[in-house]
């Protein structure tokens, strides 16, 4: 068979660039046949062609032959992707593109396993997606172990990526200037969503949900999160850099998160989550929330600079109950709210609750807040320190709430009071720090240090 100058010249370049795969898939030989197999099926890496079609067979093909497909750099225009079991893309970081040509549904799976996208940039290019097809431009459903890595993801009108019931690994990705949410998990099967960046987003960061309420365990650490708007509005179901729904046993540590215009981390009705080790700032609204129907929330050594509410623990209406709030550095929380309200709150929470050895200054109105209303129960507030804010401990006054511990705080500035009872938002009767304890409702409050 006869070869032309060009494309002999193509296979010794998939040669020699393939020797990284060899690792990869096991075998240098088929790494290296799966590279030359590439200019085979057509593909055009400068092309303004579509080239849906002959990606898709290179796709099927290295897929069924449990080979690597590498893109070299280039752009690829296209539309709908499938990728069947099995599918492992690997392009150059930065420079291998993917662009949208709109069609509905870009990069999809159902039902597939060892799915593995890397160096790629997938660019959305503000084509519409239809949201009964796919919502996001990576949507894979019930797929199994899959990896995403080192990817750009960018320009969509919906989310950027969209798991329904998978499992699996999403690191090192950028996803940016997505229209809803930059990365949207549904009843994951055990997802670690780690060392990611996300920017620019039109409603939400990172949210792990669950369609009922159940155990979840996904692991969602170490990520960047910045700018995150609320353009579908609402009072906080979005505007959020990381929120959590329904899913039990997430862990949230060690994210950076900024400019958000609402929380930094909104966990609603999810039990025992662990808010652990998160940098948070510029946030509109309250920056960490455990709310609604969750039992078990540890909220720990995290650091909040700038928001209405630094901490809430709350709706024990809604059965929302049983949290440690520890170690957490507090500081500068206004009384202007993204939802309104009369804000500027260090730390508040309302049932079963310890919070102790937490440094809050520069709360507007109240550093630590036990109990509203008729919602007090079994709070301990211990070893903490709160600065310059007007009152420093405020407590619910309704008689029908239940114990509340004070103890061995340090409370400096506090010009309305060091500790006062509140009927709501108004502070009532004299400073505990200096008359007592309140026996008869509850209030206990020892060895306190108010200057």
């Amino acid at each position: 068979m006869s070869m032309d100058r060009r494309k002999l010249l193509l296979r010794t370049a998939a040669v020699t660039s393939g020797a990284w795969l060899a690792s990869a898939s096991g075998a240098a030989a088929k790494s290296t046949g799966s590279l030359a197999e590439t200019y085979d099926f057509g593909l055009e890496p400068a092309s303004l062609a579509d080239q849906t079609e002959v990606l898709q067979k290179a796709i099927e093909r290295t897929a069924a032959a449990g080979l690597v497909l590498h893109l070299p750099a280039g752009t690829y225009r296209c539309g709908t992707l499938g990728l069947p079991t099995g599918t492992r893309i690997a392009g150059v970081a930065g420079a291998t593109r993917l662009t949208f040509t709109g069609s509905g549904a870009f990069i999809i799976a159902s039902r597939s396993h060892g799915l593995s996208l890397s160096g790629l940039i997938i660019d959305g290019g503000q084509q519409l997606l239809d949201p009964a097809a796919s919502d996001g431009l990576i949507t894979f459903s019930e797929c199994a172990d899959i990896v995403l890595s080192d990817l750009t993801v960018k320009g969509s009108l919906l989310n950027g990526v969209t798991l329904r019931g998978c499992s699996g690994i999403v690191t090192s990705c950028a996803i940016t200037d997505c229209g809803a949410t930059a990365l949207l998990s549904v009843d994951a099967k055990g997802l670690s969503i780690t060392g990611n960046r996300i920017e620019r987003i039109g409603n939400n960061g990172i949210q792990v949900w669950r369609t009922e309420p159940g155990e979840d365990g996904s692991l969602v650490a170490q990520n960047h999160v910045a700018h995150i708007a609320a353009r579908a509005g609402g009072d906080g179901q979005n505007g959020n850099g990381i929120n959590v729904f329904r899913a039990g046993g997430v862990q949230v540590t060690g994210n950076r998160i900024t400019d958000c215009a609402f929380s930094a981390i909104r966990a609603n009705s999810a039990s025992n989550v662990q808010i652990t080790g998160n940098s948070c700032e510029r946030l509109g609204e309250v920056a960490i929330y455990a709310e609604f129907a969750f039992e078990g929330a540890v909220i720990a050594n995290n650091l909040v600079d700038r928001a209405s509410v630094g901490i809430s623990v709350t709706n024990f209406n809604d059965g929302g109950r049983l949290a440690v709030v520890q170690g957490n550095l507090l500081r500068n929380l206004t009384r202007v709210s993204a939802s309104g309200g009369d804000q500027g709150v260090g730390i508040s929470v309302e049932a079963d609750t310890a919070v102790t050895g937490n440094v809050v200054e520069g709360a507007e109105r109240i550093g630590i807040s036990a109990g509203y209303g008729a919602f007090r129960r079994d709070i301990a507030l211990t070893g903490n320190v709160v600065r310059s804010s007007p009152i420093g401990i405020g407590i619910s006054s309704d008689p029908g709430g239940g114990t509340v511990l004070v103890a061995q705080n340090l409370i400096s500035g506090a010009v309305q009071g060091a500790i006062r009872l509140m009927e709501h938002e108004t502070p009532v009767g004299a400073d505990l720090a200096r008359v007592g304890a309140d026996a008869g409702n509850g209030i206990m409050v020892h060895g306190n240090v108010s200057a």
